[in-house]
């Protein structure tokens, strides 16, 4: 039988688990994501299931064979994340996002560390969409999905600033015309851009906005077609303001 003691946590998502039980994803620095059971918490009265929540820093034990482990035991490790509003379903979406693409128990304790770093980061009232995009940028990067080279001289080599690109999924990037009128323009990015996103400089609208639609492109193949609940989330109120309009 396998035990850990004490590994610092994340909960991503729980669900209920027959009649007393839950299901809890959980992120961890030192194993990654896995799912473990968190036995006969429904019907007692202890603090388990108020812990096991989004964005609550845990330290966690477990016990047990095989994939589907027990959890014994949970405190708190620090003051919870408070995310209200946008910032609030971006979290959700950040959780969706790991939940979907790691692999169980597949160790990245640096991105355990960016995924602290950027929830903490949207405890703000007002959601700024870089944090999201350096977020997304650095979990592909980590799963061997990075369109972008690092170093300045391979960049600059890839890409030019006066130039246009197209995107074309398992190609990579190409060099196009702006004033194409044949082809979609959707997967089209400047020179300039492409060099503001690999250096993570948000300080131009533009740059944020292509970012979103080059991670659109990657995120979808591996997806699937499994849905992200939380960008419903998101369109919901969008879509409400411009009803009252």
């Amino acid at each position: 039988m396998k035990r850990v003691l004490l590994q610092q946590a994340y909960v991503l998502h729980r669900c209920a688990y027959r009649e007393t039980s839950f299901l809890v994803e959980i992120f961890t620095v030192d194993y990654g994501r896995l799912t473990l059971i968190a036995r006969g918490v429904r019907k007692t009265r202890s603090n388990m299931p108020g812990l096991l929540q989004p964005f609550v820093p845990l330290l966690i034990s477990w016990a047990g064979k095989g994939e589907l482990m027990t959890m014994t035991y949970v405190e708190a490790y620090g003051e919870p994340k408070r995310l209200g509003g946008e910032c609030l379903f971006a979290g959700l979406y950040l959780n969706e996002l790991l939940t979907a693409l790691l692999q169980k128990w597949d160790a990245h304790t640096d991105l355990y560390r960016a995924y602290e770093k950027t929830i903490s980061a949207l405890q703000g009232k007002v959601l700024e969409q870089k944090i999201l995009r350096s977020f997304e940028k650095y979990l592909l990067e980590e799963l061997g999905y990075g369109l972008l080279p690092k170093s300045e001289l391979s960049l600059h080599n890839m890409f030019s600033s006066e130039q246009y690109y197209r995107f074309i999924p398992e190609q990579g990037f190409v060099v196009s015309e702006l004033d194409t009128r044949s082809q979609s323009k959707s997967n089209l990015f400047s020179g300039a851009s492409l060099l503001a996103i690999a250096k993570e400089d948000w300080s131009h609208e533009e740059s944020v906005q292509d970012a979103k639609r080059l991670i659109r492109f990657v995120l979808t193949p591996l997806l699937g077609t499994r849905p992200l609940y939380s960008r419903l989330l998101f369109k919901q109120p969008h879509e409400e303001s411009h009803r009252e309009e």
